[in-house]
């Protein structure tokens, strides 16, 4: 008899079966089992099942439609897991520092930490915002690799604390405003600080009133209207949020309905309520220190007095033309208007011919100096010639004239 036909009038024999007991099942598995659904059976080592800090290298997948923000719930699917975190999104700076991001980079990879159960590394990971079956657009929004399980990771978020001088003498400050208490001021005990006008400073010492008030000192004296503000980072911690998929535990018709928690997003737009206000949140401007106008100098009237005349100050007030200003505003008509302005481009076109003829007159004056010039050293080169033969001739006439009387000398 066939093995199919046979099963179906004795059942399965031995050895075409295998039995496993699981301990802890929830009574909702058994209660809505589903034998049509394959299900995979595997086993983990007691290693695998501890739950911590994993950092994984994460990209959004291009063809998702909107960017990831930093602790909104993403469905993990990683090894033999599915379950739901939420993800603090960070970049590695040159220096090793972990820092925060808010949202995750459109076309780059960056590094995500969230808490989940022990996984090797380059293991690869899928996620997913939300498991509805409803959802519109591609589903996958990231994907990504483990690189480590180091749980003394520090996230470090940018933090810009501002303060205003109370007091000020020559290079020392007190300042306000700042830190909110004498604890707070001793943790920034050395930190750099500086003003608004870029005269950097330090923190020194905290005062005993007001509370959060510190000592610093400058190195340029500062205006009571300077801004001094203190660049620093601080820790962000991960929250410990590890939630599971249980949508096997759920009746077979409304598995693809499971809903882990939802984002803030979503939370919104179901109640229909608006984002809440926070100063703190909002993109800020570099503080600007207003600009102050100091009162004129004024001497007083008995001072004066005393003060040689070089030195007394000279008021003069505006001088003005008396014929001018006792002349009526005239009002021209259109007509006038028209006159005044063909005069006016007469009198412009007069002045450009003006400009032209002089600068010929100008260039025909070079040129006629030039012509001259070439002239003169044309007879200059003549007058050299004709006294050169001139010269030569009277030479060979008193050359001819001392031999002859040489002679006549030795004749007698």
């Amino acid at each position: 008899m066939d093995d199919d036909l046979r099963v179906l009038y004795e059942g399965y024999r031995a050895g075409l079966y295998v039995r496993v007991e699981i301990q802890d099942m929830p009574c909702e598995f058994v209660e809505y089992f589903d034998p049509s659904a394959a299900l995979i059976l595997g086993g983990m080592t007691s290693s695998e099942t501890v739950i911590g800090c994993l950092q994984a290298r994460f990209k959004k997948h291009r063809w998702y439609g909107k960017i990831l923000k930093t602790k909104d719930p993403v469905i993990f699917s990683l090894g033999w897991r599915r379950f739901q975190s939420l993800p603090l999104y960070t970049i590695q700076d040159h220096n090793g520092r972990n820092r925060h991001l808010k949202y995750t980079p459109e076309h780059m990879h960056c590094n995500a930490i969230f808490w989940g159960p022990s996984t090797p590394q380059n293991t690869g990971l899928l996620c997913l915002q939300s498991y509805s079956a409803d959802q519109k657009g591609f589903r996958v929004c990231a994907t990504g690799v483990i690189l480590s399980q180091d749980k003394s990771m520090a996230i470090m978020k940018k933090l810009k604390l501002i303060g205003y001088p109370e007091k000020v003498h020559k290079k020392t400050a007190f300042i306000k405003d700042m830190f909110s208490s004498q604890l707070e001021v001793a943790k920034f005990e050395g930190a750099k600080i500086k003003t608004v006008s870029g005269i950097r400073g330090q923190v020194k010492k905290a005062l005993r009133t007001p509370e959060g008030a510190f000592r610093a000192t400058f190195e340029d004296s500062i205006l009571m209207s300077d801004i001094v503000f203190l660049k620093t980072w601080y820790q962000v911690e991960l929250p410990k949020f590890f939630n599971p998929v249980t949508n096997f535990i759920m009746p077979p018709d409304k598995r693809a309905e499971w809903q882990g928690m939802k984002t803030l997003g979503m939370l919104r737009k179901e109640t229909g309520s608006k984002a809440l206000f926070s100063k703190d949140s909002q993109y800020q401007k570099e503080p600007v220190r207003k600009q102050h106008h100091l009162k004129p100098f004024t001497v007083p009237r008995k001072l004066q007095k005393d003060l040689p005349f070089d030195y007394k100050p000279k008021v003069r007030g505006k001088w003005e033309d008396p014929i001018t200003s006792k002349r009526v505003a005239v009002i021209r008509d259109t007509h006038e208007k028209k006159r005044d302005q063909l005069l006016n481009q007469m009198r412009t076109i007069h002045t450009v011919k003006e400009i032209k003829s002089r600068e010929d007159g100008q260039q025909r004056h070079r040129d006629y100096r030039q012509k001259k010039k070439a002239e003169e050293a044309a007879k200059d080169r003549v007058r050299q010639r004709v006294r050169k033969e001139l010269y030569t001739k009277l030479g060979k006439i008193k050359e001819k004239v001392h031999k002859k009387m040489n002679f006549n000398e030795a004749d007698e």
